[in-house]
């Protein structure tokens, strides 16, 4: 039976949605490659297909509900969705007392509220089914708060609170929810552009690998019912805890 995948937040082909896109593709699956450049999308859907895969890219903003519930719609028209990812939000510092209201609600905006939008979307699908696999992208910030990132602490808090709730009351239905604590840098594209030098300095035991991260998602995806994770946390062995 053909089956979809939808990941929304996808940036570089060297970055985590990339990865998880490929690896999504080497299950079997559709991907639907969504995020908000065309340019990027469409490059990990070229690796995907040249693997041997199926892929569509789509342009979305998922702070925007019209765009998440055609994402969904688009990629349930393809195949059912089976496999929906998460991966929107990135890190947003901010000193506390010069934080503007805009730049607190667009950190919200992006990774609390569009993960409500995208679970309510795939789980409306995934529900009437009775399964499916529903997953979101945490990071250290979704566990505790440090100086400095108050808004993007108070967003990933939110969305791991979401899916708790969400694992609780659709569980029962046959859907797979699950969270996924990325503790630490990732080992790719984005942080050796914005921190060549520290990126440099870490190299690849100081950070965590993208294929070790993808493992885990599709570890998840496979769980049988009666062994499912709810969340799991990923860090490389020289990060505290």
């Amino acid at each position: 039976m053909k089956r979809t995948a939808v990941i929304a937040g996808v940036g570089p082909l060297q970055g985590l949605g990339g990865a998880l896109c490929l690896g999504a593709g080497q299950e079997g699956l559709h991907v639907v490659v969504a995020g908000r450049t065309l340019e990027k999308l469409n490059k990990v859907v070229a690796a995907i297909t040249a693997a041997g895969g199926e892929a569509t890219a789509m342009v979305c903003d998922v702070t925007e509900e019209t765009q998440v519930v055609e994402l969904i719609a688009t990629a349930e028209s393809i195949a059912p969705v089976h496999l929906a990812i998460f991966n929107a939000g990135n890190n947003m510092p901010g000193s506390f007392l010069e934080v503007e209201a805009r730049h607190f609600e667009k950190c919200w905006k992006i990774a609390c509220y569009g993960g409500f939008l995208f679970a309510r979307e795939a789980l409306r699908a995934m529900a009437a089914r009775q399964s499916g696999c529903l997953l979101f992208t945490g990071a250290s910030a979704s566990m505790r708060g440090r100086p400095g990132y108050a808004a993007f602490t108070a967003a990933k808090g939110g969305l791991r609170n979401l899916a708790q709730s969400l694992a609780r009351e659709f569980q029962p239905q046959g859907v797979h929810v699950g969270h996924v604590v990325i503790d630490g840098g990732i080992y790719g594209e984005k942080i050796e552009k914005l921190v060549p030098d520290w990126y440099a300095e870490q190299g690849e035991e100081g950070l965590i690998g993208l294929q070790g991260i993808v493992d885990a998602y599709m570890h998840l995806y496979r769980q049988p019912r009666n062994a499912w994770t709810h969340e799991l946390d990923l860090r490389t062995h020289q990060e505290s805890f």
